[in-house]
């Protein structure tokens, strides 16, 4: 939630308007977090009452004390952050190299039309069926994980940010090359601030696909992190585990989305990102 001074400068009404607006912010925070508190109180209430079988769906009570007990064994901040640390690296690493291949692709018009369809088909490929292969060729470790988040978010990095470059407004690109701006004056002058906005967008899309790359590696080759514990506690029948995995992963991802949201507001304004909350 963005919280803000008012100008005291402005008018009565503009304040007053702020000041609803603000307010509305306000609820709307309180009211989503009414909704997950009821969420978890309705989920322990149905498990003791057996109305679903904790077994099963595990409930609110039983995930504390398992978070507890990882806390107490020190491997909670050991699975947490090297689940992390590979998908900040996955992050990081696929948004500036997407980036710099849509760059390239962008520059070259030739490039783009010979690798458009590959471009597509490695898209559309399912990226699990690529997971035992990276396996082989870099090892069983957390390189082959990084890569697994790199297959899944690359492609979607590069199409999406060469599509915002693609489609930038032609008048303002006609209106600098009558000045005589070369392609990188273009780029650098153009393109590139138009598309900020496109490119924040990118990394949003990026945050959600890095950690489900990161989880499917995990999934098929890892001694610790998130995904391991998932998959040990399914295969234990430890349900408790499993769902205390899952709500840390969502909480985790959920913050680094926030990350990305305070970038955005200092990259475009926190206006345009207000209008959002």
């Amino acid at each position: 939630m963005y919280m803000y001074k008012i100008d005291e400068s402005l008018s009565p009404e503009r304040k007053a308007f702020l000041k609803k607006v603000r307010a509305q912010k306000i609820a709307t925070w309180i009211i989503r977090g009414l909704i997950l508190i009821l969420i978890f109180v309705f989920w322990e209430i149905a498990a003791s009452l057996k109305l679903i079988d904790p077994f099963v769906t595990s409930q609110p009570s039983r995930m504390i004390r398992t978070f507890l007990n990882l806390y107490r064994e020190g491997k909670l901040f050991l699975h947490i952050g090297v689940t992390l640390i590979e998908t900040v690296a996955g992050f990081v690493i696929g948004t500036i190299l997407g980036t710099f291949i849509a760059i390239i692709l962008w520059w070259s018009d030739f490039t783009s039309r010979v690798l458009e369809p590959y471009l597509v088909v490695l898209n559309s490929l399912p990226k699990v069926a690529l997971g035992p292969i990276f396996i082989i060729w870099i090892g069983a470790g957390p390189y082959a994980i990084i890569v697994m988040a790199l297959a899944i978010s690359l492609i979607v990095t590069i199409l999406e940010v060469l599509n915002a470059f693609i489609h930038t407004d032609e008048d303002k690109i006609k209106l600098v090359k009558t000045f005589g701006a070369n392609r990188l004056q273009v780029f650098l002058k153009v393109v590139f601030p138009s598309n900020i906005p496109a490119m924040i967008n990118a990394l949003k899309v990026n945050v959600g696909l890095s950690w489900v790359g990161v989880i499917t590696g995990e999934f098929l080759v890892s001694k610790a992190g998130l995904g391991y514990l998932i998959v040990y506690g399914g295969q234990v029948f430890q349900m408790d585990l499993v769902m205390t995995s899952v709500i840390i992963l969502a909480a985790a991802a959920a913050l680094m989305y926030q990350g990305v949201v305070w970038i955005q507001k200092r990259l475009v304004g926190q206006n345009e990102v207000q209008k959002q909350y």
